[in-house]
């Protein structure tokens, strides 16, 4: 994606697979360099051999040095893809503290500290694009998840904070709410659980990783240039 002539850098966390990939080869389509970023160096380098121009970074959300490095090899961002994610899935009654907290670290706490490292020059360059991939039960809530449902849910809310804070710079953020994706992350659900899940999405049938990045695409480019604040809902109408 250029405007006049800029070739704009797009940094996505989580991008050794899954929905990270498909959004960094849909950003790389229309011209965007990309800076895969995940934990996983072997897989990383294998995903980056995909996409021209493209490059990639260790990068653990959870630790904030790790970001710091990371966004320090990375260089100059113009849109940051907050897509990176864990599970501690289990009971609120019995959920244990260190599972709480690893999964608001990396969902929540990695994400904002990740944007902290691209404010500074979005806001000199006095462009850019913050996209954070929420989910589905960040609005619906979902038992058995409560750290998962907070974190997604606050990223809604850090979405719509930072939109009101920095869109003078002509800098958008907004949020993505993907319901059901095919991906590793859901693959291990049982075959019974994804059949009653199914029988809550009108369009019947589950997403797919560029379904997401169609919606990444999109508000990452100047068409979007007027969306702010938002949440996208990519869901097949499971929630409404």
């Amino acid at each position: 994606m250029t405007n006049e002539g800029i070739v704009r850098t797009a940094l996505i966390s989580g991008a050794s697979r899954g929905i990270g990939l498909a959004c960094a080869k849909a950003l790389a389509e229309t011209g965007v360099h990309v800076v895969l970023a995940a934990r996983d160096a072997a897989k990383l380098e294998a995903a980056a051999a995909e996409i021209p121009n493209a490059r990639w970074v260790t990068i653990d959300l959870g630790s904030a040095d790790s970001i710091k490095e990371a966004f320090a090899k990375a260089g100059k961002i113009d849109i940051l893809v907050n897509n990176a994610a864990v599970t501690r899935d289990g009971l609120a009654l019995r959920m244990k503290k260190d599972d709480w907290d690893a999964v608001i670290q990396t969902n929540l706490t990695g994400a904002f500290l990740a944007v902290q490292q691209v404010l500074h020059s979005m806001m000199k360059a006095r462009w850019g694009r913050i996209i954070n991939i929420s989910s589905v039960v960040g609005q619906s809530g979902n038992p058995g998840q409560a750290n998962y449902v907070a974190s997604k849910a606050g990223l809604i809310g850090l979405t719509k904070s930072l939109a009101q804070e920095i869109a003078s710079r002509n800098i958008t953020v907004n949020a993505i709410a993907p319901g059901f994706v095919d991906t590793d992350m859901t693959a291990v659900l049982s075959q019974e659980l994804k059949d009653q899940m199914l029988a809550h999405i009108p369009l019947k049938r589950f997403g797919k990783p560029e379904d997401i990045a169609a919606a990444v695409k999109f508000l990452a480019s100047d068409d979007a240039s007027y969306i702010t604040g938002a949440v996208l809902n990519v869901n097949g109408g499971m929630y409404m």
